[in-house]
C-alpha cells in the first residue's frame, strides 16, 4: 500500500486531496496546525507547526510515495503598503516551509524509489494582477523550486506544481464572501464560474499518484482558462 503525506490536510484544497486519497487503497498522513481533525480509517492526522525550528517527523512512514505541500496565504494590497516583514512572512510559510519539509522527508521519498512531490503556485506568477506582488514573489520562488528539484531528483522522484486561479476556500473568503463577489469573479472567468477545492484536488491526486508517471517539472494551470483565454 502506498503512503501519501499531505501537509495542511485539514482544510481547503488539502482537505479535498485527503478525501479523495482515503477512498483509494492508500495510507494518508495529513497534518494540521489549528484545525484539529479526528483520525479516520485510512487517514492519520498529525499536528505540525511548519514554522517550528525542529520538525518532529517520527510519526511519518519510513517510505513515502507522495508529498503535497498545501499551506498558503492570499495577502493583497498595493506594493507601497507592504513592509519587509510582510514579504518575509509569506516567503517563510510558502517557500521555506516547503523546502524544510522536503529536506526532512527526502530520505523517505527516495526509499520508495517511485515518489512524487506536489507544490502549489498561482496564475498570478505568469499573469500580472494588481495588488498581487506579495503573492507572486513567494509563488514565483515555488515555480523555480519545482523546476530545479525536478531536475535534481529525477528519475526516482517527480516534482510538479499546480497553479490555480481563485478557488472557493476559506483562504479566499474575503474575495468571495458574498453572492455579489462570487458573481463578479465568476463573470471574469472564461468558464463563468469559480473553481471548487475538488477541481484542484482531482488534478493534485493525478500528479501525486502513478497516473502521472511521465510528468515532472511542470507548472500546470487549473484555472478555468483564466491564464490563456482573454475575453
Amino acid at each position: 500500500m502506498r503512503n501519501y503525506v499531505i501537509i495542511g490536510g485539514s482544510s481547503g484544497i488539502g482537505k479535498e486531496i485527503v478525501s479523495i486519497l482515503e477512498n483509494e487503497e492508500t495510507n494518508v498522513i495529513a497534518t494540521y496546525n489549528t484545525n484539529k481533525v479526528e483520525n479516520r480509517k485510512n487517514v492519520a492526522f498529525i499536528k505540525l507547526d511548519i514554522n517550528s525550528e525542529n520538525l518532529d517527523i517520527s510519526d511519518f512512514p519510513e517510505e513515502i510515495h507522495g508529498l503535497a505541500y498545501c499551506p498558503g496565504s492570499i495577502n493583497l494590497k498595493p506594493f507601497h503598503r507592504f513592509k519587509d516583514e510582510d514579504f518575509l512572512s509569506d516567503f517563510k510559510l510558502q517557500v521555506l516551509g516547503a523546502t524544510k519539509i522536503i529536506k526532512q522527508l527526502l530520505p523517505n521519498l527516495k526509499k520508495s524509489g517511485d515518489a512524487s512531490i506536489l507544490l502549489f503556485s498561482t496564475i498570478a506568477v505568469q499573469s500580472g494582477f494588481n495588488f498581487h506582488s506579495q503573492v507572486a514573489i513567494s509563488k514565483g520562488a515555488i515555480e523555480g523550486l519545482t523546476r530545479s528539484l525536478s531536475a535534481e531528483l529525477a528519475p526516482t522522484i517527480r516534482v510538479n506544481a499546480l497553479a490555480p486561479s481563485l478557488t472557493k476556500t476559506n483562504l479566499a473568503s474575503r474575495l468571495l464572501g458574498t453572492p455579489e463577489k462570487i458573481a463578479f469573479q465568476s463573470a471574469r472567468n472564461p468558464l463563468k464560474k469559480i473553481g471548487a477545492p475538488e477541481d484542484i484536488a482531482k488534478a493534485a491526486v493525478f500528479l501525486l499518484t502513478r497516473n502521472s508517471s511521465w510528468v515532472t517539472g511542470q507548472i500546470i494551470h487549473v484555472d478555468g482558462g483564466s491564464s490563456v483565454i482573454k475575453s
